[in-house]
């Protein structure tokens, strides 16, 4: 039992999956930039009072499942989503889906998926893959971010479909509805709604602890982590901000290259040259966010100890603040035609 299925590999998994997913269902002209930034994917957001992995609750994208369900709403795709309690339930859907031709993208825990090398699996369970086939007791998987497809026994699907913790995913799986044949001017129009409700969520979410605002924020609470949480703790933290920036997917840097690649295909929608050069902010602000890891990472390791260490990293991030907010502001100026 094996889907007509192509395997793309990219930065990042709900991307990837999104973009995969709809090649199938013939949308061709979708690249993981467009669905990045059609799905709004870009964000920040600070959560001091969950905790993940002993640190606080750090986030560089959008909420899982809304690039995929972004994207298609704003393609005029209809998105069938189901969430189940029961394991039978879910494998049962599962596989009614692979015997109907259809591959399905899946929410899935890290922490046993047994082909990611030992030091990439830790307990977060919002990575995304999908399911295209079944051999025997083996299911045949495209996780966008591996080079080539895999297999998982049902037993080792089950147990990452049903991983336990924060975003525990439930058996949760997605797909496209329909085949649908997408227009150049929906994907036009698609681009400025993903791109205005980006400038939204990060600059005017009420609040300071998302957007631009909560970048600012973390920075101004690193510069305290020292004396309030320790060294040994505060170093916890840091590295939380390092896991969630570089390991989940593409992680903040990475997201920020991503973003700007998407202004530049943007361009040949909207050939506004403003989207060139705003496209090269987010590129700097990638660079940015990589420096900061590099900081980070040295305060973690025990390379960097002192208060004026804690306090670059803090001004540096109220500076990577400053750039992402001038960057948004400019997208919100843009003149479409």
């Amino acid at each position: 039992m094996k889907v007509d299925f192509e395997h793309l590999q990219s930065a990042h998994c709900e991307n990837g999956v999104t973009t995969n997913l709809l090649k199938g269902v013939g949308v061709n002209q979708i690249t993981e930039p467009l669905a990045f930034g059609i799905g709004s994917g870009l964000f920040f957001i600070y959560i001091p009072f969950l905790k993940i992995n002993k640190g606080p609750a750090i986030a560089f994208r959008t909420q899982p499942g809304l690039i995929f369900n972004r994207t298609c709403k704003s393609l005029g795709i209809p998105v069938i989503r189901k969430k189940f309690s029961s394991k039978e339930e879910a494998q049962k859907v599962l596989d009614e889906c692979l015997q109907s031709g259809r591959p399905v993208g899946c929410q899935v825990g890290v922490f046993y998926l047994t082909y990611f090398p030992k030091e990439y699996r830790f307990h977060f369970n919002a990575h995304n893959i999908i399911v295209f086939g079944k051999e025997e007791d083996n299911y045949l998987i495209s996780d966008p971010v591996m080079e080539t497809t895999t297999l998982l026994s049902s037993y080792e699907l089950e147990r990452v479909r049903f991983a336990k913790g924060a975003l525990a995913p439930k058996g949760q799986l997605y797909y496209p509805k329909e085949n649908r044949m997408v227009s150049q001017e929906q994907i036009k129009n698609a681009i400025k709604t993903g791109i205005k409700r980006n400038v939204r969520d990060m600059l005017y979410i009420p609040g300071s602890i998302a957007g631009v605002s909560g970048i600012k924020y973390i920075g101004k609470k690193i510069k305290k982590w020292r004396d309030k949480l320790g060294l040994h703790d505060a170093g916890l933290y840091l590295a939380q901000l390092v896991r969630m920036q570089e390991e989940i997917g593409t992680g903040g840097g990475g997201f920020r290259y991503i973003y700007g690649a998407f202004l530049q295909q943007a361009h040949a929608y909207h050939p506004n040259d403003d989207l060139l050069e705003i496209s090269k902010t987010f590129t700097k602000a990638g660079d940015m966010w990589r420096n900061a890891a590099i900081q980070s990472a040295g305060i973690y390791k025990g390379r960097l100890t002192t208060q004026a260490d804690f306090n670059q990293l803090g001004d540096y991030l109220i500076e990577i603040s400053e750039v992402e907010k001038e960057a948004f502001k400019s997208l919100s100026k843009i003149k479409w035609h």
